[in-house]
């Protein structure tokens, strides 16, 4: 995957791409991802302040380039064929067109799979968190609904435009602040904190080492 850049297209080229999709998610103006008839994605973003944020460096390149970060991690993510800006209805948009990854969320699949499965999930979530961790990758949103679980049972993710990346591993504090926002799901905290921590914990541990993972061993005491 390469470095992409943001391209200006018009109205009718956005409609054109739009026609006969489906659309998957929607707020009170516009949708905000499509699925279209090729069955390829089309996030959307729309720029709600006249100065924001999105004018300097907007979510789309954030998602893009956050895409090419795990990848270089061996982290599977949509492949990004391109990224758009365009207007609609005079609001002001920018696109990611991206094929999908094949496969469920962690999330619906631990709701699924019996409990060796969930337990083995478990652990290789943990490996996942710290092969982040261990890299500098804060993904601040990270939960069991945009990790994915391909047809390898492999984990790959989504939605990682919130993430950023520091030269140096995360601290015990950063690490312990990634945690608290997964016990904001009562679902995820029940199974990784409750039911599977000794999976989770020993899946942390086994890439992040024993100094690394104090932080969540005292989370289970």
């Amino acid at each position: 995957m390469t470095k992409l850049k943001i391209q200006p297209i018009t109205t009718e080229a956005y409609q054109a791409l739009a026609k006969d999709a489906k659309v998957l998610e929607q707020d009170t103006t516009a949708p905000k991802v499509l699925m279209l008839a090729d069955g390829k994605f089309l996030k959307l973003f729309r720029r709600k302040r006249w100065f924001s944020s999105e004018l300097v460096y907007p979510y789309v390149q954030r998602f893009a380039d956050n895409a090419l970060i795990l990848n270089k991690l061996a982290i599977a993510t949509p492949n990004i064929l391109h990224l758009y800006r365009f207007s609609l209805a005079e609001l002001d948009f920018t696109a990611v067109h991206y094929e999908p990854l094949p496969g469920n969320t962690l999330r619906q699949v631990m709701s699924e799979v019996d409990q060796d499965q969930q337990q083995h999930f478990m652990m290789l979530f943990g490996q996942l968190l710290a092969t982040l961790h261990q890299q500098g990758v804060y993904f601040r949103s990270i939960h069991l609904g945009n990790v994915l679980v391909l047809p390898d049972n492999r984990l790959g993710l989504i939605d990682f435009a919130d993430m950023a990346k520091q030269s140096s591993a995360l601290s015990q504090s950063k690490r312990a602040r990634n945690l608290k926002h997964m016990q904001r799901y009562k679902e995820d905290a029940k199974w990784l904190f409750d039911d599977y921590f000794t999976a989770f914990y020993k899946g942390y541990e086994s890439l992040a080492g024993v100094k690394n993972s104090l932080f969540l061993k005292n989370q289970g005491e």
